[in-house]
């Protein structure tokens, strides 16, 4: 016992500790992961599954039926808000009416539709792209084509002036729920693809 030195009588049990914590780090990070593609087409990149950066949940996840009495209680695809929403077929027109704290945001109800057609033709991943009426799109984004003169009403689906943008922020949830669409959760650079 007098011949080892002060690291060989402990370097084994601190190699095998080692060892187990890169195990547990493998098993919790490394394998948690799954691979997405780079916007602009390059090689895949990865991100975290679950934890902070993202959400799980698919259709059916959220709480409520969709009612005035009970809508859907749903966060945006970036998890940095939570709101309500609703179809109201009563209205004139029909609307997909949104609550985001205390204001409403309404969107013509026949998006639902015209979206999932829209996604079924691009046959795959569409970025979402959400932003403010006032504030420009990226072509080629679900919130492009929810005001461009190209979509089926030939413009704007948001109904109200000033609040008709954020299109793919509140829309793509719901499409979700209605399992209609598959829409990533990450903290920026969302897409979503017809089901």
């Amino acid at each position: 016992m007098g011949d080892l030195s002060l690291g060989d009588r402990f370097g084994g049990a601190c190699l095998g500790r080692r060892r187990l914590l890169s195990e547990a780090f493998k098993s919790r990070f490394l394998l948690a992961r799954r691979p997405r593609r780079s916007p602009a087409g390059g090689p895949a990149r990865t991100m975290t599954v679950s934890g902070k950066g993202a959400k799980a949940g698919g259709a059916g996840a959220a709480k409520g039926k969709g009612t005035r009495a009970e809508p859907w209680q749903l966060t945006t695809p970036s998890g940095g808000s939570e709101f309500t929403a609703f179809r109201d077929e009563s209205l004139d027109p029909p609307a997909l009416v949104v609550h985001v704290g205390k204001t409403e945001v309404r969107y013509q109800l026949r998006c639902l539709e015209d979206l999932r057609t829209y996604l079924r033709a691009q046959g795959d991943w569409v970025p979402l792209g959400g932003a403010d009426e006032q504030k420009p799109v990226v072509e080629g984004t679900v919130e492009a084509w929810g005001r461009s003169p190209k979509n089926p009403v030939g413009g704007w689906y948001g109904l109200k002036k000033g609040l008709r943008g954020r299109f793919a922020v509140y829309v793509p949830p719901v499409m979700k729920v209605l399992g209609y669409a598959e829409v990533e959760n990450f903290p920026k650079n969302n897409r979503m693809r017809a089901l």
